[in-house]
């Protein structure tokens, strides 16, 4: 059977590399990638698909920036003819970026079977432009592969049908697994000048935190209550210095004491960051799934996630109290904390893909 995997993201490379080890590995399959080109940026892409020992795309979409009508639009229409051309199996997407929802109906139109990896997952957050996409999408496939509990509570309580899920665990970990140690064996951390535990790792990106002046201002309060009680590292998203840019911020978070800003790393230059960071606070639903894995807490600048047992199992805290008392205690109650070793959720076992693999294939009987 052919397969088409698409990618739209960075975090869809991390998660992708399994998958197309997996399906590639199987007698029954062959996989092609397709990047829509949502994220692309030839440095840091292609450092990705290195970094992870994955081949080149078979496919570039060379989607440009846009608002999301724009982007759906366009790779609906340039992702059609790749399907005409290939006449694949299978479309697998993954997660719940734009390209995930926009891929999966283009093949649901053409008849083309849809594998969902990562179904189930909800936040409750209709604000969220990932929380349609993920609604959808999961109405679409015909095969939903679920990382967590929840998700499998989410899918029967929406009606999908029970022999389309499966619970296969968290594909994103079987990466994180394969590149640990390469990740550890990097000097990123002391080429900053620091040791382990010595900073609190933050990331930023979701609209809501950061396509808003107020947004922003309230980003940079955070940032500047946190790094009284330790340096701060932040590799800086490409949408998030493009908002600060327009806004006439990014002069003021720079100037910042005890706060590096950093360019976008490569997927194991992160690792090692987040590997050996005292604390991570963040907006991102990899992160919290990393962290969780990894023991290392983690502060959640949301009201909600869709990463429950992040929750209740690992290492997430929930921040929507941004009262700057509120924040300083919380940041201090975690860094005075002995660090426990994580509850790894079920599954999460670097297995995930193979799982995957194996339930494709069996379509074909």
């Amino acid at each position: 059977m052919k397969l088409i995997t698409v990618v739209g993201t960075r975090p869809n490379i991390v998660k992708v590399a399994p998958l197309h080890r997996a399906f590639n590995a199987h007698p029954a399959l062959t996989n092609l990638i397709v990047h829509t080109g949502q994220h692309y940026d030839a440095r840091l892409s292609d450092l990705f698909f290195q970094q992870l020992n994955l081949p080149a795309p078979d496919y570039v979409l060379g989607i440009a920036p846009g608002s999301i009508p724009q982007q759906t639009a366009d790779i609906m229409a340039r992702f059609e003819a790749v399907l005409l051309t290939e006449r694949p199996d299978w479309v697998v997407v993954v997660g719940d970026v734009t390209s995930t929802l926009a891929c999966a109906l283009v093949a649901v139109q053409l008849g083309i079977r849809v594998a969902h990896v990562e179904a189930g997952l909800r936040s409750g957050d209709r604000r969220m432009p990932e929380e349609t996409n993920r609604l959808l999408t999961d109405q679409l496939a015909d095969l939903l592969f679920v990382t967590e509990a929840a998700g499998l509570e989410n899918l029967r309580y929406e009606g999908v049908r029970p022999h389309t899920i499966h619970f296969v665990g968290n594909v994103l970990i079987d990466a994180l697994q394969q590149c640990l140690p390469r990740a550890r064996a990097l000097d990123t951390v002391r080429s900053l000048g620091l040791e382990r535990h010595q900073y609190i790792l933050m990331t930023m990106h979701r609209p809501a935190n950061v396509d808003s002046a107020d947004g922003l201002r309230t980003l940079l309060q955070l940032i500047s209550d946190t790094a009284q009680q330790r340096t701060v590292l932040f590799p800086m998203h490409p949408r998030t210095r493009a908002s600060l840019t327009r806004f006439g911020l990014l002069n003021e978070l720079e100037q910042l004491p005890d706060v590096r800003v950093l360019e976008p790393q490569g997927y194991l230059e992160f690792l090692n960051l987040l590997d050996q960071a005292a604390l991570v606070i963040t907006d991102s639903g990899g992160v919290q799934e990393e962290t969780t894995y990894l023991g290392v807490p983690c502060l959640t600048f949301r009201d909600s996630t869709e990463r429950p047992v992040t929750t209740t199992l690992g290492t997430n805290q929930l921040l929507s109290d941004l009262n700057p008392n509120t924040v300083r205690m919380r940041v201090t109650d975690l860094l005075a904390g002995t660090r426990q070793p994580a509850a790894v959720p079920p599954l999460w076992d670097g297995q995930t893909a193979r799982r995957i693999a194996d339930c494709i294939a069996a379509t074909l009987s």
